[in-house]
């Protein structure tokens, strides 16, 4: 489309986010137009992981969605351009890498905070650990604003995904616990200089081996979490006898073969997208576009 080449030409390399505002086209057309126009290049940035989804057959898919990763991680230029686009979606890389690093420094001080505060925070410590996950652990989060599901209040990209595991910590230690982290998440939903969300979880060891058995959607999910997940804070000892139960009960080799089905699939889609003649609105569009929660998020 000479539109498109025109832009690129004049301004230089531009993401899908950036044509989208240029040309106020509907954005799967604009997808359509971009990858089918012989006159540009283009380049993807970052990481394609595996991430579970009711919504689809299987569960399978890869994050980001088709949607999401034209729209904020795909560079598209003339063919003279190939060197900065190419420059331009590591510099994409880059910064999702930087945000991550940010985010998660973020979480680990606000879980210090939590454990500091708490009546019996040396025993969290030794009898808890704190893992990291979601677009964070794959150096791939964002700052693109987005509602919160509560409130409708619009939050500072990818939430903060903190999963506890405690090993012999007492009921009473860990409504304390449970209380003081959801303190902090209405503080940094509520402070406008953040605007984060912390989504976060807390069970103990044997409801994680229980969930390592990968029998139902909530297992799977909680798996591949584990799988996942960084070390945030507390015990490394426990850390590492949840990473090994993790790898005795084979959730890696699980995971890896439903991401290379979700990769084969997303492969179709694409191929059945770039043959369909709807528009952004037909639901079965729709479905293999985006998923049901990036609806209100950008488009």
């Amino acid at each position: 489309m000479d539109t498109l080449r025109s832009i690129c030409e004049a301004e230089g390399p531009r993401t899908g986010k950036e044509l989208h505002t240029k040309t106020h086209m509907d954005l799967f057309q604009l997808w359509k137009a971009c990858f089918t126009c012989d006159d540009l290049v283009s380049k993807e940035a970052g990481c394609r992981y595996l991430r579970f989804d009711k919504q689809v057959a299987g569960y399978a898919r890869l994050s980001p969605s088709i949607g999401r990763a034209f729209y904020s991680y795909t560079v598209f230029g003339t063919s003279e351009q190939l060197d900065a686009v190419r420059n331009r979606a590591d510099k994409i890389a880059r910064e999702a890498a930087e945000v991550s690093r940010s985010k998660a420094k973020l979480a680990r001080e606000v879980i210090s905070a939590v454990v500091s505060r708490h009546h019996a925070a040396s025993n969290v410590s030794e009898h808890a650990c704190f893992l990291l996950s979601g677009d964070i652990a794959y150096g791939m989060a964002h700052r693109e604003p987005r509602p919160e599901p509560s409130t409708d209040k619009l939050v500072n990209g990818s939430d903060l995904d903190i999963v506890v595991v405690h090993d012999g910590l007492s009921s009473d230690e860990i409504l304390s616990l449970d209380r003081l982290i959801y303190d902090q998440k209405n503080r940094l939903l509520r402070d406008p200089a953040l605007r984060e969300e912390i989504d976060y979880v807390i069970k103990d060891l044997a409801r994680a081996k229980e969930q390592l058995g990968f029998a139902d959607f909530e297992s799977m999910v909680a798996s591949k979490v584990l799988h996942e997940g960084l070390f945030l804070y507390g015990s490394t000892t426990l850390y590492e006898q949840v990473k090994a139960e993790v790898s005795r009960t084979g959730i890696p080799e699980r995971l890896d073969v439903l991401r290379q089905r979700a990769a084969a699939e997303r492969k179709d889609a694409r191929r059945d997208l770039l043959a369909s003649d709807g528009a952004i609105h037909d639901e079965s569009i729709m479905q293999l576009f985006y998923t049901t929660d990036e609806r209100e998020e950008f488009f």
